[in-house]
């Protein structure tokens, strides 16, 4: 059995490695990367891959799965460190520059968008109920209205993020989501 332990060490490492080389891949607009560059990128045999990915659509899934995760970690740190209203700011920036990175990898993700993948399913609710979290956190400091919901802004912020296909398209979302956070703030109780 301790013979086993380094196994499941270099098993993670080898997992992160593949998981760090999809994400760039992925990430970096190459829409069209073969596992066999991966597992290559990732200093790992074809055969290890697969041994931790199933298919090239587990793997996209897991890479965004990743995402989405270190992003609905961010409201709890944000509060620590910043007001209520603050925090909901700097998350909403956060969703639109994720909106931004999601773009490179859009045309991976529709390959995983045809099957049953419960992944972005998971990734709304995730995301509304981490909105949620930091409206409550102003509508009980009284800086953020308390009339709007996590879904209804996460449907919002779909509507700005979906202007992606134009050029400067992130500066405009910029804009607009600077728009909707000072809504957000019209006719909180106590809006400063």
């Amino acid at each position: 059995m301790p013979a086993s332990r380094p196994l499941r060490a270099d098993a993670r490492r080898n997992r992160e490695a593949l998981l760090s080389a999809a994400r760039q891949a992925f990430l970096g607009d190459d829409t069209d990367a073969h596992v066999e560059h991966i597992a290559r990128s990732a200093g790992v045999a074809v055969g290890t891959l697969y041994r931790h990915f199933e298919t090239r659509e587990a793997l996209i899934e897991e890479v965004y799965r990743k995402e989405v995760d270190d992003l609905c970690s961010a409201p709890g740190d944000l509060l620590d460190q910043h007001t209520p209203h603050e925090a909901l700011r700097r998350f909403l920036l956060l969703l639109v520059d994720h909106a931004a990175v999601g773009k490179g990898m859009s045309a991976v993700l529709e390959s995983i968008m045809a099957t049953d993948s419960p992944v972005f399913d998971d990734a709304r609710t995730r995301m509304a109920n981490a909105l949620s979290q930091l409206l409550d956190a102003g509508s009980a400091a009284g800086t953020v209205r308390d009339d709007v919901t996590g879904s209804t802004l996460l449907r919002a912020l779909g509507g700005i993020c979906g202007i992606r296909a134009t050029e400067g398209w992130l500066v405009e979302a910029r804009q607009i989501t600077a728009l909707l956070y000072d809504g957000l703030r019209h006719g909180a109780s106590q809006a400063t």
